[in-house]
């Protein structure tokens, strides 16, 4: 048979897992002791286990944002190739969700061209944050969103916000040892909503570098606290230092919203819309 690439859409809830990235085990690492060849918990593994058993090979799946541990996922984006099933996409997928943890789903496979790469194929992205600015945390979502119980001021923190779009050097908000060659990095969109007592913080760019989108909740946190004035941002960006922006946001509060993707070769397919 020849070879099919297929593409994943993937949705999980990262409190339970170390990330996307499959790690062996780790001296940090304080769950259940792994079977012999597992790695520890994260989604990379999970699924790639699970999609192992349903095609009966091994397969190779690429991910194209490499979430944190507790980092939650609506729209991850993942590649595989097989050469050995003629299992069509919808039974694939509906057979992986049967056999995953109830927190991840599969929401789409498609057969694509070998063109489209989960990571090098990628144009862009949307994370969202999620704030609970109330006295009182939520007691039915801790593992989902930031409790701030401060009073914040949301038009400084969109005042500050409106600094952070376009393309700047953003080496203060970028977690040393990020291992990246350049830091500067195109934002499209940072904006701020409020419904009651959650907030939401959004920022679309076409790259991010490590922690960068928790470093610049945290800065906004603090703008709203009245730390930092919103008017410090061009300073903070030209300081090209991580200590000149604010703290690091926790990661259970961050959300991939989506990833959008360079056109590619779609074959028809039964997935759900």
């Amino acid at each position: 048979m020849p070879s099919q690439r297929y593409k994943l859409t993937l949705s999980y809830r990262g409190t339970a897992y170390h990330g996307w990235q499959t790690q062996s085990l780790v001296p940090t690492y304080k769950g259940p002791t792994p079977l012999p060849g597992h790695g520890i918990p994260t989604i990379q593994e999970i699924l790639s286990r699970a999609l192992g058993r349903i095609i009966r090979h091994p397969i190779t799946l690429v991910g194209s944002s490499r979430t944190d541990a507790g980092v939650h996922a609506k729209g991850q984006l993942a590649h595989f190739d097989t050469d050995q099933t003629q299992i069509p996409p919808e039974n694939i997928r509906r057979a992986l969700n049967h056999s995953l943890p109830p927190d991840i789903l599969v929401r789409r496979i498609e057969p694509v061209d070998d063109s489209f790469n989960a990571v090098t194929s990628t144009t862009d992205k949307r994370y969202q944050y999620v704030l609970w600015n109330a006295p009182d945390r939520h007691p039915f979502a801790a593992d989902l969103m930031w409790h701030r119980w401060q009073n914040l001021d949301l038009p400084a923190m969109q005042s500050a916000a409106a600094h952070l779009v376009g393309t700047h050097d953003f080496a203060s908000f970028a977690r040393p040892g990020h291992g990246r060659e350049s830091t500067i990095r195109t934002l499209l969109d940072c904006s701020i909503s409020q419904r009651g007592p959650l907030i939401v913080i959004a920022v679309h760019g076409t790259g991010f570098l490590w922690n960068m989108v928790r470093i610049i909740v945290g800065t906004l946190v603090e703008v709203g606290q009245h730390r930092i004035p919103p008017t410090d941002i061009p300073n903070i960006l030209a300081a090209r230092t991580r200590t000149a922006a604010g703290t690091t946001a926790p990661p259970h509060g961050l959300y991939l919203h989506w990833i959008r993707t360079r056109p590619t070769t779609l074959y028809p397919t039964s997935s759900p819309t």
